[in-house]
């Protein structure tokens, strides 16, 4: 059990229609986030607005899957936060990359990605780090748009609140990733 009681969405309070619906969703249509969504639940705006505005982004496009998950393994891989890993490394892996490549997404010389696969895994790298140079977002903005640098950013820099908070609350993984043999 996590630090905080683990709220189902029946459980936000009424005056939170929003944060309830958006709670329903993830868990019916992103993934089984039930454990972190359940603690965020004590406070229903960040549901509403953490999750409102990942959902906001999937429903856009801005990005493509491929280099969301990317970003996402790598900085959740970073900040050595296995939940998000146990979450977010399958659905790498679904994007056709290589089990090898997810495993070894840290590695200076990972396989399977192309080089702009691999710029996007280096700037996630950065952006966890906090070590972003000039040169590499030339290099990025030569192939994305001022928005999806933004998005990407944006992305990678949420996973390290994302590590900091489930580790902080002891956020544990639903059971469904218990099995998944991912190492964080």
């Amino acid at each position: 059990m996590a630090r905080v009681s683990t709220l189902l969405a029946h459980q936000i309070p009424a005056d939170a229609p929003k944060a309830r619906a958006i709670f329903e969703k993830v868990e019916s249509e992103y993934g089984a986030f039930g454990n972190m969504l359940g603690v965020l639940a004590h406070r229903p705006a960040s549901i509403e607005h953490l999750y409102g505005l990942l959902l906001q982004f999937a429903a856009e496009g801005n990005i493509s899957r491929l280099h969301l998950e990317i970003v996402l393994v790598t900085a959740s891989r970073a900040n050595e936060c296995s939940y998000c890993v146990s979450h977010h490394a399958p659905k790498l892996a679904a994007q056709h990359v290589p089990a090898e490549t997810v495993e070894r997404i840290l590695d200076a010389d990972v396989p399977g990605l192309g080089p702009v696969e691999l710029l996007v895994r280096d700037y996630a790298l950065a952006v966890t780090r906090q070590r972003v140079g000039d040169s590499l977002v030339a290099r990025l903005r030569e192939h994305f748009s001022e928005s999806q640098v933004v998005e990407l950013t944006l992305r990678a820099a949420l996973c390290a609140f994302f590590a900091r908070f489930n580790e902080a609350l002891d956020v544990k993984l639903e059971p469904e990733y218990l099995t998944t043999d991912v190492a964080a």
